[in-house]
């Protein structure tokens, strides 16, 4: 049986890292020998939530844009590029076969990465209205996987698992 290595990407909030979770345990079961390394944005409730659920993580200088012209936005381009190339660092040492990206800020920079590196990505949606971060990750993820139909007035559809 083949080792397989997985990269799971998602949080700011418990919608998301509670799904990038159970996708992992349930990844677990099926692939006993499987290794996995999640990554997040270093500063929120992932880094604390993740390593209580058994698993490493690995974390990002990444924030979401403000809705509102603040000092924070400011920084922001220069937050993406640190996180793009520290993406790139994690990718290239921990080999994935796949990336899961369950949404929220953190998972842009390493699912994009993992594009530009043409490593096999696969989103997780699973809310009834997408964020911004998978609906733009989702024009070169090679699946999607929603939870709810009548999503693909965001995304491609031939692309679309309803799980």
């Amino acid at each position: 049986m083949k080792n397989y290595k997985f990269i799971i990407s998602g949080g700011g909030t418990g919608g998301h890292i509670y799904p990038a979770i159970a996708i992992t345990n349930a990844l677990k079961n099926r692939f006993p020998k499987a290794e996995f390394l999640f990554v997040g944005a270093s500063d929120k409730m992932e880094m604390q939530k993740v390593p209580q659920a058994g698993y490493e993580i690995k974390g990002l200088w990444i924030a979401g844009l403000q809705r509102k012209i603040t000092l924070q936005n400011l920084l922001f381009p220069i937050k993406l590029i640190s996180s793009l190339w520290k993406s790139y660092f994690i990718i290239k040492k921990f080999k994935p076969n796949v990336v899961i990206g369950t949404g929220g800020f953190a998972s842009g920079p390493l699912l994009e990465m993992d594009n530009i590196l043409n490593i096999p990505t696969l989103i997780q949606e699973q809310n009834s209205y997408p964020g911004i971060t998978n609906k733009l990750l989702s024009k070169k993820a090679n699946a999607i996987c929603v939870a709810y139909e009548g999503l693909e007035r965001f995304f491609p559809k031939q692309k679309l698992f309803f799980t």
